[in-house]
C-alpha cells in the first residue's frame, strides 16, 4: 500500500512538473514527440497558449505537418480559429501546405471555413490551389462561399485553375463559381488555366462555357496566351473552338508563326486544317506592351518572315514538311536577304538544312552584307550538331574563300576562332591551306545573321 501511495506522489509530482514547465509543450512540438506532447497535455499544458508570433501549439503542430499531434491537441481543446499574428489560421495553414489528413481534423473539430485573411483569401481558395479535393468538397459543404472574391479580385475557382486542379475546378463549378469572372488584373479563370500548363484544366473551363473569345491585358487572346505559356495542346483547344487565326501577337507573329517556331505538328496541322495561310507574313502588332520586361518598349523590327523561314531557323524540320505539304512558298526571300537556307542554318538540325538545300539548292546564297551559311556556322560558336552542319555544307559544295562585308572568309573566321570550331572545320574542309591549327586564337568570333 505504502508503495502504492508513492508511487502515485511521484507521478502526481512529475505532472506539477510538466504543469509548471511551459515550454514543456512546444518543446515536444518541436521535436515531433506524440509522446511527450500527450504527457505535457495529460499535465495540462495549455493547449491553447501563446507561443512566438502570437503561433499556438495547434499553429506549431500543422506547420509541423503532423497530424497525430495535430489530433492530440484538439481533443484537449485547442481552438482551431486563433490565427497568429499575421492573421493566419491552422485551416489556411494547413490547406497550404496539403495534408488532407491535417485538414480533415481541422474540419472536423469545426474550423471555420469562412473565416478569411485580411486580404480577403479564404480556406478555400488556398485548398482549392493547394490542398485535396475531398477537402475542397467538405468545405463546400460546410458552407464556406465558392465564388468569393480576395482583394484582387481573384476567386477559389482562379486558385484551382492557377494550379490545374481539375477535380477542384469541377467541385466548384457545381457549387456555383462564376467560370467569366474577371479578376482586377483582367483575367478569368481560362486565362489562369492556361498558364498553369494543365490542358486538361483549359479543357475543363471551356468545357464549363469559359469563354474563349476574351481578351485579356494587352488585348490578348486565350489562344494567344496559351502560345506565350508554350502551352500548345491549350492553344489547339482553343483552335478548335475558333481561335482568330491571323491576328498577330505582341511580336507579330500570327498562332501558325509560333507553332511552326516550336515544332509542335499537333497545332501546326490543326492550323493549316482550319486554314492557316502558310504564306501569311509576320507584321506590326496592335498590342501595346505594357510589361516590365520590355520597359514598355515595342520589340526591335523584324523583316517580314513566312512561317516556313521561321521553322526552318529553329530547325523544325518536321513542320516544314507540314508547311510545304500545304503550299508554303520554297522561294520566298525576306527583306533582310534572309532565304530558306539561310534560315535553316541557323536552326542547329542537319535534317533540316539538307532540307532547305533541296528547296534551293545555292548552298553559297548569301545575304546582302555577304554572309554565307558557312560564316553562319563557323562564327556561330559550339554546338553538338556544328560538326554534321559543316558536312551538309560541305557535300553540297560550299565554297571557305568568299568574303563578307568586312572582308572575312569562313576559313578566315576558323582561323581565328574557338579551336574546337577550328578543328572541326579542318576535317570537314581539309583541302583549305590558308588554315592551321597552330594559329588558333581560341577567341569566338560572332556573325550577325539580322
Amino acid at each position: 500500500m505504502r508503495k502504492r501511495i508513492a508511487a502515485l506522489a511521484l507521478l502526481l509530482c512529475a505532472s506539477g512538473a510538466q504543469a509548471r514547465d511551459p515550454d514543456a509543450l512546444p518543446r515536444a512540438i518541436r521535436a515531433g514527440d506524440g509522446e511527450a506532447v500527450q504527457a505535457a497535455l495529460a499535465g495540462h499544458a495549455d493547449a491553447n497558449a501563446k507561443l512566438a508570433f502570437g503561433a499556438t501549439p495547434l499553429g506549431w503542430a500543422v506547420q509541423a505537418q503532423d497530424a497525430g499531434i495535430v489530433a492530440a491537441l484538439l481533443a484537449h481543446g485547442a481552438k482551431p480559429n486563433v490565427a497568429d499574428a499575421e492573421r493566419v489560421t491552422p485551416l489556411a495553414l494547413a490547406c497550404e501546405l496539403g495534408n488532407g489528413a491535417i485538414v480533415a481534423h481541422l474540419l472536423a473539430a469545426h474550423a471555420d471555413v469562412r473565416k478569411a485573411a485580411p486580404d480577403g483569401v479564404t480556406p478555400l481558395a488556398i485548398c482549392a490551389r493547394y490542398g485535396p479535393a475531398d477537402a475542397v468538397a467538405r468545405m463546400l459543404a460546410g458552407g464556406a462561399a465558392a465564388d468569393s472574391v480576395d482583394s484582387r479580385g481573384q476567386t477559389p475557382l482562379m486558385w484551382a485553375a492557377a494550379s490545374g486542379r481539375t477535380e477542384a475546378i469541377a467541385l466548384l463549378v457545381k457549387a456555383g463559381a462564376d467560370v467569366n469572372r474577371v479578376s482586377k488584373a483582367g483575367f478569368t479563370p481560362l486565362f489562369f488555366a492556361i498558364k498553369s500548363n494543365v490542358p486538361a484544366a483549359t479543357e475543363a473551363l471551356l468545357s464549363a462555357g469559359a469563354k474563349a473569345d476574351y481578351r485579356g491585358p494587352e488585348n490578348t487572346s486565350a489562344a494567344q496566351l496559351a502560345a506565350y505559356q508554350k502551352n500548345y495542346p491549350a492553344a489547339l483547344l482553343l483552335v478548335s473552338r475558333g481561335a482568330d487565326l491571323t491576328e498577330r501577337d505582341r511580336e507579330g507573329r500570327q498562332l501558325l508563326h509560333v507553332a511552326a517556331e516550336a515544332g509542335d505538328t499537333a497545332l501546326v496541322a490543326a492550323l493549316l486544317a482550319k486554314g492557316a495561310d502558310a504564306n501569311a507574313l509576320t507584321g506590326a502588332s496592335k498590342i501595346t506592351w505594357v510589361t516590365e520586361a520590355n520597359f514598355g518598349r515595342p520589340p526591335p523590327v523584324v523583316p517580314p518572315l513566312s512561317p516556313l523561314l521561321v521553322a526552318a531557323e529553329k530547325g523544325q524540320t518536321a513542320a516544314m514538311k507540314l508547311l510545304l505539304a500545304a503550299g508554303a512558298n520554297p522561294h520566298f526571300v525576306a527583306a533582310n536577304g534572309e532565304n530558306v537556307v539561310l534560315a535553316a542554318a541557323q536552326g542547329h538540325s542537319p535534317e533540316a538544312l539538307e532540307l532547305a538545300l533541296t528547296l534551293a539548292p545555292d548552298v553559297n546564297v548569301a545575304t546582302p552584307d555577304g554572309v554565307t551559311a558557312l560564316h553562319m556556322l563557323v562564327g556561330g560558336g559550339m554546338y553538338p550538331e556544328l560538326p554534321a552542319m559543316l558536312h551538309v555544307l560541305a557535300a553540297h559544295g560550299a565554297r571557305t574563300d568568299l568574303k563578307e562585308k568586312h572582308g572575312f572568309t569562313a576559313a578566315k573566321l576558323a582561323d581565328g576562332g574557338l579551336g574546337e570550331v577550328k578543328a572541326i572545320f579542318l576535317e570537314t574542309f581539309p583541302q583549305k591551306a590558308g588554315v592551321s591549327l597552330a594559329g588558333a586564337q581560341g577567341k569566338p568570333v560572332r556573325i550577325a545573321t539580322r
